[in-house]
């Protein structure tokens, strides 16, 4: 009887232990956390952006011109010249374009009016280079710093605050430990 009875507890004290929630995270887990995050809720940066009828001057916009020729050509938008006026003998001539957003633009264009749009110009994607730095708080949360290098997209010269003196952001996350989900970013 004593036999059976050492059995049943045996069991029961080995049940109890392996149904136990694991509270503890590694560098590895932490890493897995965060790329799950960032993959349903990416990092960016955005601007705003011109599009409809645009004038352009040949002297003081010539710069401006070349980007939207740039984006052009990358399939972004189309430039159709709607009006041309030349001054005779004058290096100042002024060109009035359509600039239509193409369906190519879409994944980058995250709101529309009419004549601007708000469009992403840097997205953050997780580091390869620089390893997840975590510490534990408790049981049940964690601060988890990663590092996130800039990927210039094809509106980056449009940018308004394009002088960043870094190629990379470093951001904290708050990790929680959630009974049914697991480890989860908190907002």
């Amino acid at each position: 009887m004593k036999k059976h009875i050492l059995y049943i507890l045996s069991f029961l004290i080995i049940g109890f232990a392996g149904c136990k929630t694991k509270t503890t995270i590694n560098q590895e887990e932490a890493g897995s956390v965060i790329t799950d995050y960032l993959t349903a809720n990416p990092e960016y940066k955005t601007t705003r952006f011109n599009f409809g009828e645009i004038k352009f001057s040949s002297k003081s916009d010539k710069q401006d011109l070349a980007k939207y020729k740039t984006l052009e050509g990358t399939g972004m938008v189309t430039l159709n010249l709607k009006e041309a006026n030349k001054k005779f003998l004058s290096k100042d001539s002024s060109f009035l374009y359509r600039v239509t957003l193409t369906e190519k633009a879409s994944p980058l264009v995250l709101k529309q009016d009419d004549d601007k749009a708000t469009v992403k110009v840097v997205e953050y994607v997780l580091s390869d280079e620089k390893p997840v730095d975590f510490s534990q708080v408790n049981s049940s949360t964690a601060k988890v710093t990663v590092s996130l290098k800039k990927v210039n997209t094809v509106f980056a010269p449009f940018d308004k605050n394009a002088n960043e003196n870094s190629d990379f952001i470093t951001k904290t996350y708050r990790l929680k430990l959630s009974k049914d989900e697991g480890w989860k970013v908190q907002k």
